[in-house]
């Protein structure tokens, strides 16, 4: 749709215009207030106007705002030191971009170029950004056919969700990387949260996809756009596993939200003598104010073990669903941290709830037909989940 000239994504839906943010609560332009169950889709995981964060931005405003990218500073050589401290030693680059979309081409670029081949595997409805090649990734052709063609070489499989279909999938996988011609394979960390379908592969899943691309000389790529920064019960999702990838991409909450920033952790051996063909270039990468926002979002995860209360709270969550909605309504409560998918056996009674919540003051995500994806800010107050939770199932009737 189009509203005041400004384009909006029609599956993401127009819905109010915002007024003012603070911590889990928003205000429309007329004042309504309404408790965030979203977090600007994993993006605002210390939610809205963090008052450290801005008085960080004010402060770095104050020296300078700009540097281009040929040239280094000190606050983006810190950021990237504190963010390799949290990684395997393996992982020890990165390159700056400004967006998850364009962290994953980047990725995608560099595992081209670093194992001379072309092919790159996803999975079937999943959402890993929305230029030409990040869209190749993960959508199913139908729902891109005035776009077509995409990009060449791409592999869709369906993402397992069960120990029966992971088994398949496994030996699927085997099958396709034998042929030694698929330069990655890029993956959230065991759980689907860009497309909403929130579905979470079986426990063991993202190291078996590591031993198969050791096996078959093919790089791993780790999406952490969506589980990193405490989302998943852990800083990063890959902590889950205790798997090293080959290649992390991050965004959204790197920032909390206040400046665009994205990044795509690498290890500089592999690269080092690539970098011109894999045209690592980004003119408006890591400015000084979205470094300073970064350095202090991360001190605040770290400082304040946002995982463990993502973890805690997300479990007490899920339970509290579980009880309150009448099993007959839900197909399927599921989640990872304080990232939950609650899924309904009815399109129109997901669409229901998600507009009556919305009238009773609660903003959620309904991410597919019958799903809603529920992803508070990590620091929401106890009351107020509490408060959140009671409209959401007064809601459900």
């Amino acid at each position: 749709m189009i509203k005041n000239h400004l384009v909006y994504n029609p599956v993401l839906e127009w819905k109010f215009k915002l007024a003012k943010a603070q911590g889990s609560l928003l205000w429309d332009d007329k004042g309504k207030r309404v408790i965030d169950f979203s977090s600007g889709w994993n993006t605002a995981n210390l939610g809205w106007n963090l008052p450290e964060i801005n008085q960080a931005i004010i402060d770095q405003a104050k020296k300078n705002t700009y540097a281009p990218s040929w040239v280094s500073t000190d606050i983006q050589e810190q950021y990237a030191k504190n963010l390799m401290a949290e990684f395997p030693k393996e992982l020890d680059a990165v390159c700056r971009v400004t967006s998850g979309t364009e962290a994953n081409e980047q990725a995608i670029k560099i595992a081209r170029a670093v194992t001379g081949r072309k092919k790159v595997i996803g999975f079937n409805d999943t959402y890993h950004g929305s230029t030409f090649g990040s869209l190749s990734i993960g959508y199913r052709p139908e729902y891109i056919s005035h776009l077509s063609p995409l990009v060449a070489e791409f592999i869709k499989l369906d993402f397992p969700a069960s120990q029966k279909e992971l088994d398949l999938f496994l030996e699927k996988l085997e099958l396709v990387l034998a042929k030694k011609d698929v330069a990655a394979i890029i993956t959230e960390a065991g759980i689907v949260t860009g497309w909403g379908s929130m579905k979470i592969a079986p426990k063991g899943y993202l190291g078996a996809v590591r031993d198969l691309t050791d096996k078959h000389g093919t790089m791993l790529i780790l999406d952490e756009v969506g589980t990193g920064f405490s989302r998943l019960g852990k800083l990063f999702g890959h902590q889950i596993e205790k798997v090293i990838p080959d290649i992390v991409t991050l965004a959204k909450a790197m920032t909390n939200g206040v400046a665009a920033m994205g990044a795509c952790l690498v290890n500089g051996e592999k690269i080092k003598g690539l970098i011109g063909q894999a045209k690592v270039l980004s003119s408006l990468a890591w400015m000084p104010l979205a470094c300073s926002a970064a350095i202090k979002v991360l001190e605040i995860h770290k400082r304040n073990r946002l995982w463990e209360t993502a973890e805690a709270n997300g479990q007490w969550l899920q339970q509290e669903l579980k009880t309150k909605i009448h099993s007959s309504l839900i197909k399927e409560i599921r989640g990872i941290g304080m990232e939950i998918g609650l899924e309904f056996n009815d399109t129109q009674l997901t669409k229901t709830v998600v507009e009556k919540s919305f009238i009773k003051g609660l903003y959620l995500r309904q991410s597919d037909d019958t799903i809603i994806q529920i992803m508070p800010p990590l620091n929401t107050p106890k009351e107020i989940l509490k408060e959140g939770l009671d409209i959401l199932t007064s809601a459900v009737v």
